[in-house]
C-alpha cells in the first residue's frame, strides 16, 4: 500500500487538468478488469465482470476522486509576482510559504504579501514568486490560465501512519486498486465498476456523469473524513488508527440506512477493525452518486485524516486496509 500511496501522491492531478494522474491509474487497473475508459467528464471507468449469470448480476459502483486542490494563474505583476485563484477549498495559512510546482514543471513559492497578518491571509493576499525579475521574464515561463498545486511528498511517520498530500483522495484511488487485484484472483458474483473520478474538489462533478453513465443499482464511495483526536477538534467519533469509518451522515447526503448496517454486520462478522462517521460540515461523491438518475443506495468508506487540505494530511495505512478488507467481505458475501 505505502509503495502505491508514493506513486499516486508523485502525479499531480489539479482539478480539472487530471490526465496525469488518470494516465497512471489506467496503467495500473487495466490488467485487473476486462474494460476501461474515459467518460466524456474525464472520469476512468474500469469494469470487472462478476460471476453470476446475465440478469442476475447488479451493477456497484465503487467511486473515489482523482483530483486535488490546487490554483489557477490569474494575473502577474510588473514585478514578476504571480497572483493565482483557488481550485477547491483551500486553507492559505496551512498553504503559505509552501513549493509549488506548475503542469509545465516550473517552481515556486506561494507567500503572502509582506506584513500580513496570519488571520489575513487569503486569496487576495497570497501570491506565487517564481524568482522572475520582471513580467516579460514571468511570461516567459507561465501564462494566465497555467494551474499550480502543493508539491507532493509522503513522510513515514510512527508505526503505519504516514503524512503528507495529496492523500485527499489519492488513499481512496488506491483503495480501488488494491479492491480491484483482490477480485481479480477471486472473482466475485456482481459486476463492479471502478470509478476514478474528476472534479470531485469543485462540486462533485465527475462522480454525477459517471454514475448516470453508469445507472448502478448501489454506490460506495471512498474518501478522506475529518478526525475529533487532535487538540482542539470538535467532537467526533471518528480518530486515526480506529479502522474504516462507515459514513452514517454529512453536509451533502444521509446514507442509506440498509446498505450502512450491511457493511457494519460484514465488518464485524469479519473482525475488521471499524468505526462510524457524521461529519458536520462537508461532503463527498457520495451524494453526487446518490442523487444521479432515478436515485441509487448509497454509502462510503472513509479513512480518519487530520490536517486536511494541507501539505502534512496524516492518516493510518492499517485504516486504509480495513477499507479493503471490508469492502472485499461484502462484496464476496
Amino acid at each position: 500500500m505505502l509503495n502505491l500511496i508514493k506513486n499516486l501522491t508523485a502525479v499531480r492531478g489539479i482539478s480539472g487538468r487530471e490526465k496525469a494522474i488518470s494516465d497512471k491509474l489506467l496503467s495500473i487497473v487495466a490488467p485487473l478488469c476486462d474494460r476501461v475508459w474515459t467518460d466524456p467528464m474525464g472520469s476512468l471507468i474500469a469494469e470487472k465482470k462478476g460471476t453470476a449469470p446475465d440478469g442476475a448480476r447488479r451493477k456497484i459502483m465503487l467511486c473515489a476522486h482523482m483530483d486535488e486542490i490546487g490554483f489557477l494563474v490569474t494575473y502577474i505583476e510588473d514585478n514578476g509576482f504571480i497572483r493565482v485563484a483557488p481550485i477547491g477549498g483551500i486553507n492559505y495559512v496551512a498553504a503559505a510559504y509552501s513549493k509549488v510546482t506548475f503542469g509545465n514543471g516550473m517552481k515556486g513559492i506561494l507567500v503572502p504579501e509582506v506584513g500580513t497578518a496570519p488571520a489575513d491571509i487569503k486569496a487576495e493576499k497570497v501570491y506565487v514568486d517564481i524568482g522572475a525579475k520582471d513580467r516579460r521574464e514571468a511570461e516567459r515561463k507561465i501564462s494566465i490560465g497555467e494551474f499550480c498545486a502543493l508539491e507532493g511528498s509522503i513522510t513515514r511517520l510512527c508505526g503505519r501512519r504516514i503524512a503528507g498530500r495529496p492523500l485527499d483522495d489519492r488513499i481512496g484511488c488506491a483503495i480501488l486498486v488494491k479492491i480491484a487485484e483482490a477480485i481479480k484472483e477471486t472473482p466475485v458474483r456482481d459486476d463492479v465498476y471502478f470509478v476514478f473520478s474528476v472534479q470531485e474538489e469543485v462540486g462533485l462533478r465527475g462522480a454525477r456523469t459517471a454514475a448516470f453513465g453508469i445507472n448502478p443499482d448501489l454506490g460506495l464511495a471512498f474518501d478522506v473524513t475529518l478526525t475529533g483526536d487532535c487538540i482542539g477538534s470538535k467532537p467526533m467519533a471518528c480518530s486515526v488508527g480506529g479502522g474504516a469509518a462507515i459514513k452514517l451522515k454529512d453536509n451533502s447526503l444521509i446514507c442509506d440506512r440498509e446498505l450502512t448496517e450491511e457493511l457494519a454486520a460484514v465488518a464485524k462478522a469479519n473482525d475488521i477493525r471499524h468505526q462510524f462517521e457524521i461529519l458536520v460540515a462537508g461532503g463527498t461523491d457520495t451524494a453526487a452518486i446518490q442523487m444521479s438518475g432515478a436515485g441509487v443506495r448509497a454509502a462510503a468508506l472513509s479513512v480518519p485524516t487530520r490536517y486536511v487540505h494541507s501539505g502534512v494530511e496524516m492518516l493510518d495505512l492499517a485504516d486504509a486496509d480495513a477499507c479493503v478488507a471490508l469492502t472485499v467481505a461484502w462484496l464476496r458475501g
